[in-house]
């Protein structure tokens, strides 16, 4: 990045392949729409001359050659990398549901009824079977030995609701672009977006990807249209459970305010038999991200806990904090 950088500056392949761009830089996550571009075409074995530097190819970095060959291929395929410069960055990290699994616990918990899952922002769908997955959290666990991914982070804080009876009634989820991990074309679109000196974040998602033994259950439509959809014919004797993770930012402020709107119709109908729950994972800042819970009847609002973007730590505080 800080080659293209400066071959941005010099006006060079970098300064011709963004002289169109007019999303923001930080926010649209130029960095990982340019390397995403790239890095798929090493997975794809159409960039022979940086694959011999690329782990994605089971190359070895060597400075400045790795980062000429990178320059050196975005001059040769200009007109495929523009667009794709296009895609929506989705790294979709599995880890998240480290802490997404307290929320979960905790709307079990408190409802003993099946959870109705609907995310947006799926991307792949990985967070969708949070519960085909082992946790150590710490000193804690949860999860059974059949797993075939483990996910592991720092914890501090009490437990979640360990002992509460989870069950999944059905799952949902809704993204622009929805990636099917059992397609390889759309497997390397998603590996493609992994920094590729990030071997634990790359073999997290490796195994979420083989643990994904059919495609996700996910529709190709907008946020708003989603919810307002979904949400409007909860099922009694099941909890309607919205949820997204590090999406919310992505959203205008038009969309974002008909979801909210969509999820207060829901819980003002909400009963007992078959409540509303929002749980949200979302940055604070780009160093942590707050998990929120919001629950009908009632409507009260609480912070579950903060976590890293990635999950690598949480710092849970249940229903301490409100």
């Amino acid at each position: 990045m800080a080659a293209c950088a400066d071959d941005l500056r010099a006006g060079g392949p970098t300064a011709e392949l963004l002289a169109h761009f007019d999303g923001h830089p930080q926010l649209d996550a130029l960095c990982q729409r340019v390397l995403g571009a790239v890095q798929t075409l090493v997975l794809e074995g159409r960039a022979p001359e940086l694959a011999p530097f690329h782990p994605f190819a089971n190359g070895t970095p060597k400075w400045p050659d790795m980062a000429a060959a990178f320059v050196r291929v975005i001059a040769q395929n200009l007109d495929e990398l523009r667009t794709a410069l296009g895609r929506q960055v989705q790294t979709n990290e599995v880890r998240r549901c480290c802490g997404l699994l307290g929320g979960f616990l905790e709307i079990a918990d408190r409802t003993r009824l099946p959870l109705d899952l609907l995310e947006i922002g799926s991307s792949a769908g990985f967070l969708l079977f949070f519960d085909h997955y082992r946790y150590q959290l710490g000193e804690h666990t949860w999860g059974g030995p059949e797993a075939t991914l483990a996910l592991e982070t720092e914890w501090t804080g009490p437990a979640p609701k360990l002992d509460a009876p989870l069950q999944i009634g059905a799952r949902e989820g809704c993204d622009l672009a929805p990636i099917d991990v059992t397609d390889p074309a759309q497997r390397n679109r998603i590996r493609g977006f992994y920094w590729a000196d990030q071997g634990e974040r790359l073999a997290l998602l490796d195994g979420a990807i083989d643990a994904m033994r059919e495609p996700a259950p996910l529709v190709t439509e907008r946020a708003a249209d989603f919810v307002e959809r979904r949400m409007a014919s909860p099922r009694p004797g099941h909890v309607t459970v919205l949820f997204h993770s590090v999406m919310w930012w992505y959203l205008p402020k038009s969309e974002q305010d008909r979801i909210a709107a969509a999820v207060e119709r829901a819980g003002a109908a909400a009963t007992p038999e078959a409540p509303i729950a929002w749980l949200r994972s979302e940055p604070i800042d780009l160093e942590a991200v707050e998990i929120r819970l919001r629950m009908w009847p009632g409507g009260e609002d609480q912070c579950l806990g903060r976590a890293h973007p990635h999950a690598a730590w949480v710092d849970w505080h249940g229903t301490a904090e409100r």
